[in-house]
């Protein structure tokens, strides 16, 4: 398709923009709730309370089972639910005001508890804290795909999504910092628990925000849509030869770097600052500002090569943007220039705003493409399954993260690390990466949906609603 064919978005398709940043708000609540566990929790569990890394990928990894195992059912109760209030906003109330009491008890834990206890109620609270998340987080992707009709008017809303969701990022990285803080008496553990206190306030307040403006796009399509079982809704993802392709690519992307989950953060410490943690913590914050700051400006050419290319060729230009960023790091981690970090910052974080803020889209454009083929909307079975699948990798890949990290030599115990666990820490975070990403980007190569497909399924939808429409009216 050339630029000139390309379709423009009709005013009955366009979501105000009042609707695109409360959506966005709602995103914030998951970005900053579930990276903030996934980044601090080594830091407070591993550095700061000696607990071995082994137990914490194993602790890490059965949340995310029981996580994945409940967002189907989650998102089958939401698409089959008709309440007054919707399939979605009753939802994004509960969840939001869960979420914002789990992850304030994940950071208290009892600091007199032996390590086995400290486990246990890691254990235990993050229990709770991933139950509590698809409670808001599934609804919350289910409203994004049905909010609008429009191919390009989807990748805007999630454009908002990610956008306004990396402004609420820029918390992630000073949260170590502000914990290292002289007013927390150089206790790193005590200061991200009262920083994370106060976070757990705001992220409740931006769910509300959430629920309170954004409007459901097929409450009256949905009335009278018969109740589907949850076990035939999630058949029938797995049915979809496009929905299975996209999917694999994404969770080998997310696999390959959650296997090197928080090397890098050890990296920092132990190879560029020999293990200075306030040296470490300040290009640890600066590192994640601009990483946030790149997501933020990245949202618009993303959103430009969307348009002017389509979807499947940002996602691909992405993957190699990725691919190089990752592989730069060879002469990036340098001791004598740690700011060299700044450079694979900025190519990851550009690649990881353009595919991540894509993903979603393409996914309502699989919901349109299912309605045609089955004549039923199911937004919120295809995200739950979406979500089940990278789950269940990520669950996997944290418990592997543990032993690979122990293959390295690396000592939770010791303020310092010998140069052979730095050097093999560096190599499996530097490589295994880029070679999970580059498999993605050969099953993307194929990608049948394309923005001209997409407005042809549009069409025969609308079509085939008319007659119903005008016997409605008659």
């Amino acid at each position: 398709m050339t630029r000139h064919e390309q379709h423009t978005t009709a005013p009955g398709d366009r979501i105000p923009v009042s609707q695109k940043i409360a959506y966005g708000m709602g995103a914030v609540v998951t970005i900053v709730a579930v990276n903030s566990v996934v980044q601090l929790t080594s830091l407070v569990y591993v550095v700061g309370l000696g607990i071995s890394a082994i137990w914490i990928g194993y602790a890490q990894a059965l949340p995310r089972l029981w996580d994945a195992f409940i967002d189907p059912f989650l998102g089958n109760i939401s698409d089959n639910s008709r309440s007054r209030f919707g399939r979605r906003i009753p939802f994004l109330v509960v969840g939001g005001l869960l979420i914002g009491v789990a992850f304030a008890l994940l950071w208290t834990v009892p600091r007199d508890w032996s390590k086995e206890w400290m486990f246990a109620y890691f254990v235990v609270v993050s229990m709770f804290f991933y139950t509590v998340v698809p409670i808001f987080s599934i609804p919350h992707g289910a409203l994004g795909l049905e909010m609008t009709e429009d191919y390009h008017e989807k990748t805007s809303l999630f454009a908002y999504a990610s956008f306004i969701g990396n402004v609420g990022a820029f918390s992630l990285p000073w949260v170590y910092y502000l914990a290292n803080r002289p007013i927390f008496g150089g206790d790193t553990v005590a200061g991200i628990k009262w920083v994370c206190l106060g976070m757990s306030v705001i992220l409740t307040g931006a769910a509300f925000w959430c629920a309170l403006v954004c409007k459901e796009g097929k409450l009256k399509q949905i009335r009278s849509q018969k109740k589907i079982p949850v076990m035939e809704s999630f058949k029938t993802t797995y049915r979809n030869p496009t929905f299975i392709k996209l999917v694999v690519a994404f969770v080998l992307l997310i696999v390959g770097f959650q296997l090197v989950m928080g090397f890098g953060n050890f990296i920092t410490i132990f190879y560029l600052f020999d293990g200075d943690t306030s040296r470490a913590s300040t290009l640890m914050a600066l590192n994640g500002t601009l990483w946030a700051l790149v997501g933020i400006a990245g949202v618009f050419p993303m959103t430009w090569l969307s348009k002017r290319y389509g979807k499947r060729f940002t996602v691909l230009l992405s993957f190699f943007v990725i691919i190089g960023g990752n592989l730069l790091k060879i002469v990036c981690y340098n001791r004598d220039y740690p700011w060299l970090t700044f450079i694979p910052t900025i190519c990851l974080s550009l690649g990881m705003v353009f595919c991540f803020s894509l993903v979603n889209s393409m996914i309502a454009d699989i919901c349109d493409e299912d309605e045609y083929a089955t004549g039923v909307r199911r937004e919120g079975i295809y995200f739950a399954v979406y979500n089940w699948w990278w789950k269940v990798a990520v669950s996997i890949a944290s418990v592997l993260s543990g032993y690979l990290l122990r293959v390295t030599g690396f000592v939770e115990t010791m303020a310092t690390q010998t140069e052979s666990t730095l050097f093999w820490i560096r190599f499996w975070e530097i490589g295994l990466p880029p070679i999970l990403c580059a498999i993605s980007a050969v099953l993307l190569f194929t990608y049948p949906l394309t923005e001209q497909r997409a407005y042809e399924i549009k069409a025969l939808l609308a079509a085939r609603k008319a007659p119903a429409t005008s016997a409605g009216a008659a």
